[in-house]
């Protein structure tokens, strides 16, 4: 996070809270939801925002607090004196990201110096189900600006607004993106829980490479209104959390009620025997691109058939999770017509209402907006025609078959699985504006365009930055998806929480 945007909200926390003692503060460290109970919302809320104030100018995770939190948080320990708790969540903090709209008095930018001065006109439906379970919405967390999608050359975690965020265990690493600010807020803990956003492996990967437990939920079971859009085919609101029953609870309290399979409890699943009798199936083909992940993966199976599972290996389909071309051209059309839409709705606040104008805001604000990347993703998609033409129509049928009824479904028939696993990600690359990203690999893809669910739990550590194991399935197998990662969280324990080095230990 650059110093300017620190400031903009440093001076109201100050006015606000003091800051209680450092033991105070680490004494929330490894807590759950269910143990932060304990304390009112207030002191919650004042011990995180007084962490956010004396860590977060390292790691530049939040982008803005909300200035209203205790406030809300006060009226919160009053519903509760009163003898009417809302749920699990009631008084709990929990950071969102900057592209989930809120109708109060935070922005909403998607990381955009393009957006800043014309907050959301109401709120999200994720906003709207966090409020109605209680939670304080303690701030907006920072992320690769437009959710990774304007450049190919990005730097993830970047935004023109709040800077570079970075990774917790090593500062001069990456924390992969686009939900970067939840990812690392929740692994320093900064919030109870956070909410981020994936297309295509923007919470799993951000989960993975900060330590932490993140879900990609089936399409729509969480409402995507007010979510500053790339595809309406892939995207979604998601939990992130330290533990498994952390983002349950939070799954369940942001999960549409209307939704096809949703439930309000998703916590009645999680079962530390739940690997017993599981048939689950090794997404080999994303192996291979790290010899030091696919030696914790192999040790995560090992340790995963002593719980009683059994094992199918390998188990790709026969596409062999061969996407073509699909993914990309689905993305370039739908999110052309999905932001000129969404920057209409933004209203007579709104600078800018359409792609155009934000492609030429940015050339003109090139120093600022623009100064190790450019937008040669939204430039492409600006070239792109309406929703209605042969070429996308082709592409959605083949990003859905290939990735479904050839991909996902093919697989679990074939081998009679009950879920896949595989690597989520490698280990965070150095933080690097010259050359962009260096992420190795990973097997978001195959749930991200299926629309289907995928979880990741935290596996193993190289050179004590962590990598995650991923579990992922057919459509609402939410259920089962959590029974197996908690399961496995139980069983190994392998979480350590980060000490913000400077750089990697080569002796951790």
């Amino acid at each position: 996070m650059n110093r300017r945007t620190f400031l903009s909200y440093g001076p109201a926390i100050a006015g606000a809270v003091a800051a209680p003692a450092r033991g105070e503060i680490l004494r929330l460290e490894e807590e759950e939801i269910g143990a932060l109970r304990r304390h009112s919302a207030v002191s919650l809320t004042r011990s995180y925002l007084a962490r956010i104030r004396s860590l977060d100018r390292r790691l530049g995770a939040v982008i803005e607090v909300n200035p209203d939190a205790l406030k809300i948080a006060a009226g919160l320990d009053a519903e509760r004196r009163r003898g009417h708790p809302r749920g699990p969540l009631h008084g709990i903090p929990v950071l969102i990201k900057d592209n989930i709209d809120t109708g109060d008095r935070m922005l909403t930018t998607a990381g955009s110096l393009a957006l800043e001065g014309s907050p959301a006109p109401r709120d999200s439906a994720v906003a709207e189900r966090l409020r109605q379970a209680g939670a304080v919405i303690l701030g907006k967390t920072n992320l690769s600006e437009w959710a990774n999608y304007r450049s190919t050359h990005s730097v993830s975690g970047w935004s023109g607004r709040g800077g570079q965020t970075r990774n917790p265990y090593a500062l001069d690493r990456n924390p992969c993106g686009s939900s970067s600010g939840s990812g690392a807020a929740v692994s320093a803990n900064l919030c109870a829980v956070a909410v981020g956003t994936e297309t295509d492996g923007s919470v799993v990967c951000p989960s993975s490479l900060c330590g932490i437990v993140g879900i990609k939920p089936t399409l729509g079971l969480i409402g995507g209104a007010g979510i500053i859009p790339i595809a309406k085919s892939q995207d979604t609101a998601g939990p992130m959390a330290r533990t498994v029953r952390d983002a349950a609870i939070l799954l369940g309290a942001l999960a549409d009620p209307h939704a096809g399979r949703a439930e309000p409890d998703y916590t009645k699943f999680l079962d530390p025997a739940g690997l017993r009798g599981a048939r689950l199936g090794v997404a080999r083909k994303f192996f291979g691109f790290n010899p030091a992940v696919d030696r914790i993966m192999e040790d995560a199976i090992a340790g995963m058939k002593k719980q009683g599972a059994e094992i199918v290996d390998p188990a790709d389909p026969p596409s062999n999770w061969n996407f073509e071309d699909a993914e990309g051209l689905v993305l370039s059309y739908e999110f052309k017509t999905g932001i000129n839409h969404y920057l209409e709705s933004r209203g007579s606040t709104a600078r800018f209402h359409s792609l155009t104008e934000l492609i030429a805001f940015n050339q003109r604000e090139h120093k600022r907006e623009m100064p190790y990347f450019g937008q040669e993703i939204f430039e492409r998609a600006e070239g792109r025609g309406p929703l209605t033409e042969p070429k996308y129509l082709d592409a959605v049928e083949r990003s859905h078959r290939l990735s479904q009824a050839e991909g996902i479904d093919a697989a679990i028939a074939k081998y009679k699985l009950d879920a896949l696993i595989g690597p989520t990600a490698g280990p965070a690359w150095t933080i690097d504006w010259v050359n962009g990203d260096n992420d190795s690999g990973g097997c978001s893809t195959p749930a991200a365009m299926a629309g289907y669910p995928h979880i990741t739990v935290p596996a193993g550590f190289i050179f004590g930055l962590p990598v995650g194991i991923s579990f992922f399935g057919a459509a609402w197998s939410e259920p089962a998806l959590l029974k197996f990662a908690y399961a496995f969280e139980q069983s190994t324990r392998i979480r350590k929480a980060p000490r913000m080095l400077s750089t990697v230990s080569f002796e951790a």
